[in-house]
């Protein structure tokens, strides 16, 4: 998983409960796609295509947490985001908010269906 900076500030906000910080909960946390293959890079703030991006909400009961493992799944259904899967991430919010982490990876293309996503993010020690 690549953090993003944004993601790191919010990680580090949390800490000391600094400036209201919007949790990755069941209402706020969302997954999104998109069909851009730019490079990460950590200061990216959202997914990089230009327009086919989407963004979906929480399954019911996710995410959910075992100790240093958070688990994120979303679907999209049959007419949400068909084009090529480039690039995800997680974010706090519909739209803006904080992406977490950002990853260039080929999931295939979507065209009709209903597609779920499930992100697992574990939390180690360097």
């Amino acid at each position: 998983m690549a953090l993003t900076n944004s993601g790191r500030d919010f990680i580090a906000a949390c800490i000391i409960n600094d400036d209201s910080p919007v949790f990755f909960n069941s209402t706020n946390s969302h997954i999104g796609v998109g069909d851009s293959t730019t490079a990460f890079a950590a200061s990216q703030i959202d997914l990089q295509a230009s327009s086919n991006k989407v963004r979906k909400g929480m399954e019911a009961t996710f995410p959910t947490r075992t100790n240093n493992q958070l688990v994120f799944k979303s679907s999209f259904g049959t007419t949400d985001a068909n084009f090529a899967w480039q690039e995800w991430g997680v974010f706090n919010a519909s739209s803006g908010g904080v992406m977490l982490n950002r990853k260039v990876e080929n999931l295939g293309t979507k065209s009709g269906g209903n597609w779920l996503l499930t992100v697992t993010l574990t939390i180690n020690i360097s």
